[in-house]
């Protein structure tokens, strides 16, 4: 919770100091994404109060009367009740935590989409390219390199392969973070960077084939010649 609250803090003071202030209202993403800071605060809060809570079987202080096994049980049954009540507040704060970082992420890709001049300059991307972003924006995705040989292989969040070429290329331009390396077998995790959904958004491929051309409709003189 207390990495929670950092990381999000840490955001909010770069897009704070950022050009992004000067787009028209930016001001609801940044209150936004303040409310997601206040939210991980309360969360980082209910844990440490559950773990004050939390009974613990241990010798008292000197001179503490002891409980009887009746007695304690009693009194972890009221705590028991107490912590599920924390804990679910703090679920509760989590939930606000995402939807809080939904509602700001769309709201900058909002305003810098209907204020074009403001958008930070962005790479032109293939299909393959939209594609493969596409897939680790919607599902994530691992990132593995082998101690012996250094041969990298990454996988989306469904378990397909990702081709090497696509990916280095979005990492290459920042649209992809690999995060630090947890375990060499459990790889790493690939998310989207800020960039990555104003890309996504405004490089977005047409839905609908383009319709064949209409054939010209035949001539009366070429009517008459067929009937001859």
């Amino acid at each position: 919770m207390h990495e929670l609250t950092g990381r999000t803090l840490w955001q909010l003071t770069v897009l704070d100091g950022s050009q992004y202030t000067v787009v028209p209202g930016s001001r609801s993403s940044l209150k936004c994404l303040s409310t997601v800071v206040e939210a991980a605060c309360l969360a980082a809060l209910d844990l440490a109060e559950a773990v004050a809570d939390n009974p613990l079987d241990a010798a008292g202080f000197s001179g503490e009367p002891l409980l009887d096994n009746a007695a304690r049980q009693a009194q972890n049954a009221k705590i028991r009740a107490g912590l599920a009540d924390i804990l679910a507040d703090a679920a509760h704060q989590l939930d606000v935590c995402a939807t809080g970082c939904q509602y700001a992420a769309s709201g900058i890709i909002r305003d810098l989409t209907r204020h074009p001049q403001h958008m930070p300059p962005l790479p032109q991307l293939t299909r393959s390219q939209y594609t493969t972003l596409e897939r680790i924006a919607q599902g994530g995705a691992r990132f593995w390199r082998s101690l012996r040989g250094g041969r990298e292989s990454v996988r989306a969040g469904e378990g397909s392969t990702i081709h090497g070429k696509p990916f280095h290329l979005l990492a290459k331009n920042r649209l992809v973070r690999v995060q630090e390396r947890d375990s060499a077998l459990g790889g790493q995790d690939v998310t989207v960077t800020a960039a990555g959904p104003l890309v996504l958004d405004t490089q977005r491929p047409s839905q609908t084939a383009p319709s064949a051309p209409a054939r010209p409709a035949p001539s009366a003189a070429s009517t008459a010649g067929r009937r001859r």
